[in-house]
């Protein structure tokens, strides 16, 4: 095997503590099992090591690929590798015998007994006023709760605290409830979870120091894979068994955290093993063996940009395809999409090898629908899309209401319309109340709206019969409503105040955002197609029809966050604009923290692509304000013309290339790699005029407060801390007004 001079490195290295930065793609399974190997050879004992793996797969793979790469030195006897769980299941087994940890009976708590029992504490512990939204909910808010119970278990942070970290509204505080409720009926049952495998055991050696002699010192070398993605509980474990005994090599990519919402936290590899573990040989896998010079540019370019990573270039190695990048600038992500299918398969090419990957599944609603459209097939794990959404099905009874189809339908299915347009906004009645109301209305065909503005409203309380008004003046003033389906879906939105009644009854303001943002992908598409209410239902049922079709290929539509650890030939990445990347920004206690989470995120799709990456990116917008449609500031970062002029140039034979892009120190630094010496013009300081909107700047000149940093944003407004100490709040609107740029 032909071996890099820092696979090499790693491979022979002494016997010391040591971290391992590997990017995207680089190789490390193939380097960790050579290094394995190399260690045997050299007398160690794998009774005496242990590998840390983050999940079965991952475990299966590193088995596997051991086994090949010593299979030829005869070795039978190999180290032990396991999960994380696995590691403290079997500590957790000895504690019982020891007496530390009470015995537990029946076997791991599967899935479905916690969803059971959670749902069991929900239905006492829910505010009256968010039960039915439970009831109606069932899975989100089951899923929210055990959510809830396996973060707080990824560290020693009392429930309180974790529920202050996380992005849950007020109404939802019966959580921290819940999880005290849940492990009081765990331990009284004496059951154990999957999580507990971890926590447990922890925090027995935490709050007993004698059970840390026990455990530590047995191994003499540790090795722990994916480490960026540790969380506290995890750390805690690795650092007891090590003792101070074990010599730890922890391997993982800082850059590619993207588990926050599980745990992780990128300063467990940046800082926390090296303050730990005396004295870590620092090695690096700068090689990709991925994406070729371009994609490493761009990559390079994005991430160099966050302050909480180590200065570690990616470097395509000689072996890699010359990977293609391409710049989409649209008002419309769906067409770009359509184009690029209708190539691919013009190509000949299958559509499976291509990866369309969202940062929130609502974007991917229009895009589903003009795929749809268009009879080109489309794969999505684990659902039936965006046409099977409440939201949308609810949209579609609007149009049946409107366009006077009610009498098509038979009294079941009245009954479920009515139910839907009860909930869309929820009008605030109880479940049983909501029941009967949808039943009175299914026998009727028509006039729905009539209906409800001369019910008796007197039996219910104020808020739900204002409500049930308020839809019933919808409804009325839109049955047959003779324009476009998508002004009437904007009509209805406003009338009934629905963004504000989804988002009431959220769990999370993600989720919010999500419901209101399908609304708003679904009515853009019906714009798109200019019809009305009869004319779009005719069109939808057809939809629907192909949707429930089997697909075994097409297009792969996921999300980033489920592509970690996935690659395709080709990757198309849609939504570059100031609504989605960074998504959704909101006030927030470190503005600099998130903004790094979103640009890791990033990262990490680009770098899944092998042969073409394609950017989906919007025109540069005239109205300061209009940030939702502008272009993501992570576009500037990127530097795509010079990526594409430098990397298309770097195969040419010339030691000195003269560009006609802008030429970064960073360019001139990759370059430099491969013996090369560039020439061209420094870029131009930024300023408000190379399409960055002003408050993404890191510090600004204010015409009267002088100057002062960026510390906080949300949709509309953002928040300045000059130098006098003081913070204010101003418009994005009005920002260009009274605001320049400062240069950094």
């Amino acid at each position: 095997m032909q071996l890099t001079d820092e696979q090499h490195a790693i491979i022979t290295q002494g016997f010391e503590h040591c971290v391992i930065t590997a990017v995207a793609g680089s190789g490390k399974t193939t380097t960790l099992a050579w290094r394995i190997r190399y260690l045997l050879e050299q007398g160690h004992d794998p009774e005496r090591m242990l590998i840390l793996m983050f999940n079965r797969s991952a475990r299966d793979d590193f088995t596997r690929k051991l086994r090949e790469i010593t299979r030829e030195s005869g070795r039978t006897l190999l180290p032990e590798i396991r999960t994380y769980h696995a590691m403290g299941f079997r500590l957790y087994q000895r504690f019982i015998r020891e007496g530390f940890l009470p015995a537990y009976q029946g076997d791991v708590l599967s899935d479905q007994e916690i969803q059971y029992q959670v749902w069991h504490l929900l239905r006492q512990l829910v505010p009256e006023d968010l039960q039915d939204e439970a009831r109606r909910n069932k899975k989100e808010f089951v899923e929210t709760a055990t959510g809830f119970v396996d973060r707080v278990k990824t560290t020693l942070t009392p429930a309180e605290a974790v529920f202050e970290a996380l992005d849950y509204g007020e109404r939802h505080r019966y959580l921290i409830d819940l999880f005290h409720a849940f492990e009081q009926w765990r331990k009284r049952e004496r059951r154990i979870s999957y999580a507990d495998m971890l926590y447990e055991p922890v925090m027995a050696i935490h709050q007993h120091p004698p059970l840390q002699k026990l455990v530590a010192n047995k191994m003499d070398m540790i090795l722990v894979d994916e480490y960026q993605d540790t969380n506290e509980i995890q750390h805690l474990l690795l650092r007891y068994i090590a003792g101070e005994r074990a010599r730890v090599t922890v391997v993982g990519d800082p850059d590619q955290t993207i588990y926050e919402f599980r745990g992780a936290r990128p300063e467990f590899i940046l800082n926390r093993f090296g303050e730990e573990f005396e004295s870590p040989l620092e090695q690096t896998l700068s090689y990709t063996f991925r994406y070729g010079h371009r994609v490493a540019l761009l990559a390079n370019h994005l991430i160099s940009h966050n302050q909480g990573r180590k200065d570690v270039l990616c470097h395509a190695h000689a072996s890699t395809p010359d990977t293609r990048i391409h710049r989409h600038v649209s008002e419309d992500d769906a067409d770009v999409v359509v184009r690029l299918a209708r190539n691919y398969q013009a190509e000949g090419r299958p559509l499976s090898e291509v990866a369309v990957l969202f940062r929130v599944w609502s974007q991917s609603v229009a895009i589903e629908l003009r795929l749809l459209a268009q009879g080109i097939p489309y794969r999505i794990e684990n659902s039936k899309g965006a046409l099977f959404t409440r939201e949308v099905e609810a949209i579609i009874h609007l149009l049946q209401v409107s366009s006077g189809r009610l009498a098509d339908l038979d009294g079941p299915a009245r009954t479920r319309a009515a139910r839907s347009l009860l909930r869309f906004p929820h009008v605030g009645l109880r479940e049983g109340e909501m029941y009967e109301l949808a039943e009175y209305l299914s026998q009727f065909e028509q006039d729905w709206g009539k209906i409800l503005l001369n019910l008796d409203t007197q039996q219910w309380k104020a808020l739900p019969a204002r409500k049930i008004r308020k839809l019933g003046r919808a409804l009325e003033d839109l049955q047959g409503f003779p324009g476009r389906a998508g002004d009437l879906i904007s009509r209805y939105a406003e009338a009934t105040e629905l963004n504000e009644g989804l988002r009431s009854l959220a769990l999370t303001h993600e989720t919010a955002d999500e419901r209101i943002g399908t609304v708003a992908g679904f009515r853009h598409y019906l714009d798109a197609l200019d019809v009305n209410a009869a004319m779009a239902l005719e069109h939808l049922e057809r939809l629907q029809a192909e949707a429930n079709q089997s697909r075994s290929d097409g297009l792969h539509l996921s999300t980033m966050h489920r592509s970690k650890g996935l690659e395709w030939p080709v990757v198309v990445i849609p939504g570059l604009q100031e609504k989605y990347l960074p998504y959704t920004l909101r006030q927030s206690d470190n503005l600099a923290a998130f903004i790094e989470s979103e640009r890791r995120l990033l990262y990490v799709a680009m770098t899944r692509s092998r042969e073409a990456l394609h950017l989906l990116t919007r025109p540069a917008r005239a109205l300061p304000g209009d940030t939702e449609q502008a272009p993501s500031r992570f576009m500037n970062e990127l530097r795509f013309d010079l990526c594409e002029e430098l990397g298309r140039r770097l195969g040419e034979d010339e030691s000195t290339l003269t560009l006609s892009t802008p030429v970064t120190p960073l360019a001139r630094r990759y370059a430099q790699h491969y013996d090369r010496t560039l020439s061209g013009a420094e870029p131009a300081a930024e300023s408000a005029a190379d399409g960055q909107l002003l408050w993404h700047h890191r510090s600004l000149q204010h015409a009267v407060f002088g100057p002062g940093e960026v510390v906080g944003e949300d949709e509309r407004a953002f928040e300045v801390r000059f130098e006098s100490g003081e913070t204010l709040n101003f418009s994005k609107k009005s920002a260009h007004l009274y605001f320049t740029p400062l240069e950094s």
